[in-house]
């Protein structure tokens, strides 16, 4: 298997190559030269087997089947409910998919784990070093973390936006004191920090010296792991099988393309936004896609006006006309806006959809979950849950549930309902020293300080 840019002056590289670059070398980013067909039924088999079977096709001539199902069934060994990522009904034909059963309580362990061990097993076999450069919005930084912390051959640093993550969030990072790891807090916006680490990848002499690798959904690996769960669920309900993301980035349901894509039985992916609704716009108004300021609100995950993995989407409506998706990046550039013609609107319509809920409505929506029996939901899964009833579609419908709740305080405050304990695990993560950097949002300082940690 082979991966191109979704820019097009970048060279093909093998998948050992797309995942540890994360970005490409010309600021596109990698999706499969040809798109495969799984070749297997998946009915009857558990999450870790799905993961082998799932990946191996993106994996082919770096990894085989067995080597991935190793993995992944010692990294999901370590979640703490027997099915993985467990489906819970809340009405006819309606579900969710409660992805927050890792060591960090978020979906983003779901892939995070499995991609450190990809990490790991290549860079031995190459015998080389990587440091990785992630941003995050809260879940992202505390995962990669997680994946990564303690690994020989692997350094990791996390920009997070100063006051913007939920304590928790934030202490599951700057808590942890590996010398493999250091926590940046950018005095700016999630966004802010998105545009540092895509500048440092830019950044050739950085980038070169120090090694760069990503973590963020900028990575394919990370993509092609997220679409297990999507396949997972669609070969356990009788499909076509629609699904309602919670999205900021659009890498979470574009890893549902995928699963599309591979040939799972998936119907409609539906986005979900706060009030930071870049893409519920973009879907609402006919394709212009326009960034305006960031609001923080009680999901801060989703507190982004800069979706990075809308690019692969744009790639393939498109055709997978690098050209075009280049001009369309240089516009964003410049005027912070685009319009698609009507033919890439329509493409990108027969696939996904949006919806958006504000503040008040999400926290309509998590005391109704508390009353209707579905407990304490986390701010992201009322958004998703807001949007998955309010939509006519036949078949199951699939709202991810994307955190515990015990990480958002704030939401929970905000609906009057008592928040649900921390598991024992983390139950002094409150009594633990953090550690972090306080910088500027600016590049060479940000440089200057990644230097300074590890090399």
């Amino acid at each position: 298997m082979r991966y191109v840019s979704t820019r097009g002056d970048a060279p093909a590289v093998g998948f050992e190559g797309a995942l540890l670059a994360g970005l490409a070398p010309d600021g596109g980013l990698y999706v499969p030269e040809t798109w495969p067909a799984l070749d297997r039924d998946l009915h009857g088999l558990d999450y870790a087997e799905t993961a082998a079977a799932v990946l191996a096709p993106f994996t082919a001539g770096a990894l085989d089947e067995a080597a991935l199902l190793a993995m992944a069934k010692e990294v999901y060994a370590g979640f703490d409910h027997p099915a993985t990522t467990p489906l819970v009904q809340v009405g006819p034909d309606r579900w969710m998919m409660e992805l927050f059963h890792g060591p960090t309580l978020a979906f983003k362990d779901c892939a995070m784990q499995l991609l450190g061990r990809l990490f790991e097993t290549v860079l031995a076999r190459r015998g080389e070093r990587l440091t990785i450069v992630g941003a995050t919005s809260g879940d992202t930084g505390a995962a990669a973390v997680a994946a990564l912390a303690g690994l020989e051959s692997v350094d990791v640093a996390i920009l997070h936006p100063l006051d913007r993550v939920s304590p928790v969030q934030r202490r599951q990072m700057t808590t942890v004191t590996a010398p493999n790891v250091t926590n940046i807090a950018v005095q700016g916006t999630f966004d802010d920090c998105q545009d540092l680490v895509k500048a440092m990848f830019a950044d050739r002499p950085f980038a070169d010296a120090m090694r760069l690798g990503g973590i963020n959904s900028i990575n394919w690996a990370r993509i092609a792991a997220q679409a297990v769960y999507y396949a997972f669920a669609a070969t356990r309900l009788q499909g076509p099988v629609h699904f309602v993301v919670p999205t900021g980035n659009f890498g979470n349901v574009f890893a549902g393309y995928v699963a599309k894509r591979l040939g799972l039985p998936i119907g409609r992916l539906v986005v979900a936004t706060n009030v930071n609704d870049i893409l519920a716009r973009f879907f609402q108004s006919g394709g212009t896609y326009a960034a305006e300021g960031v609001q923080a609100t009680l999901s801060p995950s989703m507190d982004i006006q800069v979706a990075s993995n809308f690019e692969r989407a744009l790639f393939e409506a498109h055709g997978r006309d690098a050209a075009a998706v280049r001009g369309l990046m240089a516009r964003f550039k410049q005027s912070r806006s685009f319009t698609v013609e009507a033919d890439a609107f329509a493409e990108l319509g027969r696939h996904f959809g949006a919806g958006r809920a504000d503040e008040a409505a999400t926290v309509a929506r998590l005391r109704w979950a508390a009353a209707n029996g579905l407990g304490v939901l986390d701010p992201h899964t009322a958004v998703g849950l807001e949007v998955a009833l309010g939509l006519d579609l036949d078949g199951p419908v699939v709202t991810l549930a994307t955190a515990h709740a015990a990480k958002f305080p704030a939401a929970a405050e905000a609906a009057n309902l008592a928040l649900p304990p921390l598991p024992a695990s983390m139950a002094d993560l409150f009594e633990r020293e953090e550690r972090f950097t306080v910088l500027a949002n600016d590049l060479d300082t940000v440089e200057a300080h990644i230097r300074g940690a590890f090399r």
